[in-house]
């Protein structure tokens, strides 16, 4: 099927406020407490190079999802820049991780609404999943619907954590600036570890690079209007919690500095503060998930049921988007079954996030044109190297993921051959996937 000659429906702003929940996301809502206990003040460190490894990553992420708009995201640019084996195995390692992270996003805000409303481990529990649903309703009614609601939300977060950094600001006290260096430098990196959850983002906003009407200067204009806000928000929350709170942040930060500042009335509002974040951040990651399941299918990558309900038009890939869906609630009733916490499987899904940085960056050195998008994939690939190995063991289970669907490839080699004689060359710019799927309805 020829691939449209315009892109999909998704404006400038509505593709920021979908980058915007992917990266900013439910990091801002429990992570600075996470960090301070890893890191103390010098957490802050963490936080500020991390922001700067984010400017030549998500100016790789934009460069290549402007010249390769499709559904398949970093798995397409694997299979163009390395062939169809390292495209499966990332796109394997990556789908999956959704529904395995999606809990852990999920309880960020389950624990908000626990200490807002006195509950205890069964709220958190019915909270996750009630996002979850929720979520999967909202892409379940398409794209423009998730995207209209993901642009109010948007705006809301944006004024309430900036509400939230100024009314901190007068309370802040210098000595719980030090000790800076509580831990070493080895809490720095066990922080930066952490924080990677926090500005994972860039690589699901890809698998929706052909939903962009101008793909070519719009994701670029998202890309740097969400680059900005993040910077901000980010270092702003941040630096409260360690300068208002210090080593007394709990697991809700954001509702102890409006309650500082406000009194314990301000507490509900971090509530919804954390649902909306949560809401957003999960939103973007299922809509993202969905096209690339959808495009791992339909070039014979995946079982073929994920791709089958795609024909003429553009539409949600609902098998792919329930297949999520019900993974994530399977993981979630499971953590609750054993007992574990809902935040058990961050540093897995924070390890397949480095690992598909790291395919990703690779990817765009032989992709991208020399100059400055080359030069900034090749930095983005080192750093993603650094935050692999600062992830330790968690990142083998995405690769034995990816092992599995490579297994599973080889055990269909005509289907493969078959999608692979399909696809057009890489400066077509547009992937079979994306031409199965992504055409004008």
């Amino acid at each position: 099927m020829k691939a449209p000659a315009e892109g999909g429906s998704l404006s400038v702003l509505q593709g920021t406020a979908l980058t915007l929940a992917a990266v900013l996301g439910t990091g801002v809502i429990s992570l600075p407490a996470l960090a301070i206990d890893a890191a103390g003040p010098a957490s802050l460190v963490a936080w500020a190079a991390l922001l700067l490894i984010s400017v030549p990553l998500a100016a790789t992420f934009a460069a290549l999802g402007a010249r390769h708009p499709d559904g398949g995201g970093v798995s397409t640019y694997a299979r163009l820049a390395f062939g169809e084996r390292a495209a499966t195995m990332v796109g394997w390692g990556f789908f999956l991780a959704i529904p395995i992270g999606a809990p852990v996003a999920a309880g960020f805000a389950a624990s908000y609404v626990a200490d807002a409303v006195g509950g205890g481990r069964t709220t958190e529990v019915v909270v996750t999943a009630a996002v979850i649903v929720v979520v999967a309703v909202m892409n379940w009614m398409g794209i423009q619907v998730s995207a209209r609601v993901q642009l109010g939300i948007a705006a809301v977060i944006a004024t309430l954590l900036l509400v939230a950094i100024v009314v901190s600001l007068p309370r802040v006290d210098v000595d719980n600036l030090t000790p800076f260096l509580t831990h070493g430098w080895s809490g720095v990196g066990a922080a930066a570890a952490l924080l990677v959850w926090a500005f994972a983002g860039w690589e699901i906003v890809s698998s929706l690079s052909a939903e962009y009407r101008h793909p070519r200067r719009d994701i670029g204009r998202a890309t740097a209007t969400t680059l900005a806000v993040v910077t901000v928000l980010y270092l702003g929350i941040a630096f409260v919690t360690v300068a208002v709170l210090g080593g007394a942040a709990g697991r809700a930060p954001l509702a102890d500095l409006l309650a500082g500042a406000f009194g314990d009335w301000a507490r509900p509002l971090t509530t919804v503060i954390a649902a909306l974040l949560t809401v957003g951040a999960i939103n973007a990651y299922f809509a993202g998930a969905s096209r690339l399941g959808a495009s791992l299918a339909i070039t014979g990558a995946a079982p073929r049921w994920l791709g089958s309900d795609i024909g003429d038009g553009r539409r949600t890939p609902r098998h792919a988007l329930a297949f999520v869906a019900g993974l994530g609630l399977v993981v979630t009733v499971g953590e609750a079954v054993l007992g574990q916490p809902t935040d058990a499987t961050l540093l897995v899904t924070t390890g397949t996030f480095a690992l598909v940085y790291v395919v990703g960056t690779a990817a765009a050195v032989r992709l991208l044109p020399g100059g400055w998008p080359r030069v900034a994939a090749i930095v983005s690939f080192v750093a993603s190297v650094g935050l692999v190995v600062l992830t330790g063991p968690a990142v083998l289970l995405p690769i034995a993921t990816g092992l599995a669907g490579l297994c599973w490839t080889l055990r269909r080699p005509s289907r493969a051959r078959v999608a692979s004689a399909a696809e057009p060359e890489p400066h077509q710019g547009r992937d079979v996937g994306e031409a199965a799927y992504c055409a004008e309805g």
